[in-house]
């Protein structure tokens, strides 16, 4: 029987115009969204000392950062949810399968598109 492996994804959220505390709003919104979806293992947000080298942090927090695990074979749907609520936001993915990793950033809805059809190569291949 073969088995689907899950995938991570880091979700890292820029919003030039919004403060720390905003855009820390904007990212638990975000997570209880995704967490609603039945396509979503598990979903939280970055904790600071697990956030990259110069991140902001809020309360333990790192600022604008989640992370998320669905199985291979719901990653065009949690994309296409990605896409829909994110198409004109800065955002960096870094997506991990296999032992592999991935990092895509994209400030438009075209280059989001473009970055979630090489996630979903990236996670078939």
């Amino acid at each position: 029987m073969a088995t689907t492996s899950n995938v991570q994804i880091t979700i890292a959220l820029q919003e030039p115009g919004l403060d720390d505390d905003e855009l820390q709003d904007e990212t638990q919104r975000l997570l209880q969204q995704m967490l609603e979806l039945d396509e979503v293992e598990d979903a939280s947000l970055y904790r600071e000392a697990e956030a990259p080298e110069g991140s902001k942090s809020l309360t333990g927090l790192a600022v604008g950062w989640l992370t998320t695990q669905v199985n291979a074979k719901n990653i065009k749907a949690l994309m296409g949810f990605l896409g829909d609520r994110l198409g004109n936001k800065t955002i960096e993915l870094e997506i991990e399968s296999n032992g592999k990793k991935l990092k895509v950033k994209a400030s438009s809805r075209q280059e989001l598109e473009a970055a979630i059809e090489a996630a979903q190569k990236f996670v078939a291949g």
